[in-house]
């Protein structure tokens, strides 16, 4: 077993009574497992986690700082939970978390209400943070991105207890000129290997059934560690721990898909027929303009060649619109890549102006037209998402089940191998007479229909109900305490 750190927290009582921390978490799901491992090392150290801000006496949000939408959603929580000093409990509002390495003395001096910030790098530090706060310190707490090499903390899982993201390397070596994440998480660090099997068997013992694979940039994995990529070795290695059952790959570079990762994806049972993939355009002059060493042509060798390999492979992409220089030709080009791809999801995204960096510092196109464009590539992949929906009718897929409709009505949610969760979509099924799956449950469900984004079917033993389909992207899902 891999040594894990450990932290000393005095403090976790004031005059006897314990602490209630409390933590909003914004962002991907990256800045979720640094939440997570925060809690993990509060809650072992005698701090008690509230998931109710109006309980917590310490409120630490962890901001997301990608783009201008979402470092003003970061702000908009930061005065809200400043605004639990004056009107609630708490005493004390810790920011950790993207923003800071960028923005922290910033947020120091304009939010007075803000007692500590943490850097991307310093949250293992978060207890000596809150011990620095109660001794009635204003803590600033900011090393340099790359300064965090390794963590293996015993998390709190945010996410259900059959599902936990598995965080595999920091940073990013990638120069892609829209991008601030270098600046705020770092060059790219791969953690130990057997660190990460050390996680992955915890994970399973607390019932994890599927590990989504993150960081940002999953596929350059070893490569600094061991002198060559060895995220294919990697995923070997994590199908072999008892009780995972699914592994999903998340933010692969298309450039390091290699002939060793393809091969894993197409024999390893474990290891799911799904690439999320971000290829951010589909014309050549703006790949160059991103500084994205590859070219559309040969993004769709790598498509075609991946279907050949894995018929039923589920392939994820994003994509951004309006990004400086791109003209109205370099937009149908990135339409006309979208048709002839055909993936089976997609996120497209309106360009977002991010200073201190190259594409930020260009002409920039109007933030109508980034929209528009944003939203017309969006309405033509909603086609190609049904198309390739349809496909799925008649076949029998394994269901991770996630909750159950209205009692009463005998519908359940869940996700097959092609949806990840949050973001791809669900599995909508009528259940077997009297049968009553619990969350974590996997069962074989025959695919009936497409509602949507989403797949309509019914498990072994159903009897059809003639509910209308309108009906069916309505309802709730009631998951299990």
């Amino acid at each position: 077993m891999a040594n894990r750190p450990t932290t000393s927290i005095p403090g976790a009582q004031v005059a006897g009574q314990e602490i209630q921390v409390g933590f909003i978490s914004l962002g991907c799901s990256k800045n979720l497992v640094d939440s997570e491992s925060m809690i993990g090392l509060l809650a072992n150290t005698g701090y008690k986690i509230t998931a109710n801000k109006e309980e917590a006496d310490i409120l630490v949000v962890n901001t997301c700082g990608f783009i201008e939408a979402a470092k003003q959603e970061s702000i908009n929580a930061i005065l809200e939970a400043g605004q639990e000093k004056v009107t609630g409990k708490c005493k004390a509002l810790v920011v950790a978390g993207c923003m800071v390495p960028r923005y922290g003395a910033e947020l120091l001096q304009e939010i007075p209400e803000i007692d500590a910030v943490v850097g991307t790098a310093d949250y293992p530090r978060i207890g000596e943070v809150l011990s620095g706060i109660l001794a009635g310190q204003r803590v600033s707490q900011i090393s340099d991105p790359d300064a965090i090499t390794d963590w293996n903390f015993d998390r709190v899982l945010a996410t259900p207890g059959y599902t936990a993201y598995l965080k595999i390397a920091e940073g990013c070596d990638c120069a892609c000129s829209f991008c601030s994440i270098p600046i705020m998480r770092g060059g790219h660090r791969s953690r130990p290997m057997e660190s990460i099997l050390d996680e992955a068997q915890r994970l399973a013992g607390m019932g994890v059934r599927e590990l989504i694979i993150i960081s940002q940039d999953t596929t350059f994995y070893g490569k600094d560690l061991y002198g060559k990529l060895r995220f294919a070795d990697l995923l070997r290695e994590l199908a072999k721990v008892e009780g995972i059952r699914w592994i999903r790959v998340h933010y692969s570079y298309p450039s390091r898909i290699t002939e060793d990762l393809i091969n894993v994806l197409a024999d390893e049972p474990k290891v799911l027929p799904y690439l999320d993939m971000p290829l951010q355009h589909g014309s050549n002059k703006v790949l160059r303009v991103m500084n994205r060493p590859a070219n559309a042509g040969g993004y769709l060798k790598l498509i075609k060649k991946l279907r050949a390999r894995i018929p039923q492979i589920c392939l994820r992409s994003t994509f951004i619109a309006g990004h400086p220089g791109e003209t109205e030709e370099d937009f149908q080009m990135l339409l006309d890549f979208l048709t002839e791809c055909e993936f089976d999801h997609v996120g497209v995204f309106a360009y977002s102006t991010e200073e201190d960096t190259p594409s930020g510092q260009m002409e920039q196109l109007p933030e109508a037209v980034r929209e528009q464009r944003r939203d017309a590539a969006m309405a033509l992949q909603s086609g190609i998402a049904r198309k390739r929906g349809e496909l799925q009718v008649g076949r029998t897929l394994e269901v991770l089940v996630e909750g159950r409709s209205p009692k009463g009505q005998g519908w359940y949610v869940g996700r097959c191998y092609r949806q990840s969760p949050g973001i791809d979509g669900i599995v909508l099924f009528q259940g077997a007479p009297g049968a009553d799956y619990k969350p974590g449950d996997m069962l074989d469900v025959e695919i009936t229909g497409v509602v949507g984004y989403d797949l309509k079917g019914k498990a072994t033993g159903a009897v059809d109900d003639p509910w209308d389909d309108m009906l069916l992207p309505m309802i709730p899902v009631m998951r299990h305490q």
